[in-house]
């Protein structure tokens, strides 16, 4: 029984470390590190060129990912520091590729057709071979179990074995790419 006690107390320890200052410790307001993930629909619009999802459908990625280390990126905007953000998780994916990191990139808070224009300037703009850009079926705030705040421009989910590892949320033009890497890369160790 003290052996399961120690463990339990050690894997909270653990998941409370990960969480970062940007992350929110009251679950009403998103995700938070040790919370499970949902699947959730979107349409591919671009990106991720191999993934055998052709663009229009309609898919669940996070059921398709499984059990990886994904990056999960809700964004309302593409101004800001968003192109170069998706960029370096595009390079970063193929990089750890051998861990099967994934990633995905979901548009939300708008209209579907504007969403999807704004998601294929994103797409050309990145040019993202290897992260899915996509938009998601809940178009106003995303999978209503993310929880997603309504205000925030984006919000980078880190997740790894179906259970968030750590929340980050950002204004379009101030998303610390350095700090969400160093996570990745801790993670993936």
């Amino acid at each position: 029984m003290t052996r399961i006690l120690f463990s339990l107390a050690a894997l909270c320890l653990f998941t409370a470390s990960t969480v970062t200052a940007d992350d929110s410790s009251d679950s009403s307001k998103g995700l938070c590190a040790g919370d499970n993930i949902s699947m959730f629909l979107v349409t591919k619009v671009a990106g991720a060129e191999d993934d055998g999802v052709e663009a229009g459908a309609t898919t669940c990625y996070r059921c398709k990912y499984g059990q990886r280390p994904m990056v999960m990126v809700f964004t309302r905007s593409t101004d800001g520091a968003v192109a170069k953000f998706v960029k370096e998780l595009d390079s970063t994916v193929a990089k750890h590729a051998d861990d099967q990191l994934k990633g995905l990139v979901t548009l939300i808070g708008g209209e579907s057709e504007d969403l999807t224009s704004q998601a294929k300037a994103i797409a050309d703009k990145t040019d993202a071979k290897h992260v899915p850009i996509v938009v998601a079926k809940d178009t106003d705030n995303g999978p209503a179990s993310y929880k997603l705040d309504d205000q925030t421009a984006v919000t980078v989910v880190l997740v790894n074995h179906s259970q968030v590892v750590a929340r980050h949320d950002f204004a379009a033009d101030k998303i610390d790419s350095a700090a969400v890497m160093t996570q990745v890369n801790e993670m993936l160790n």
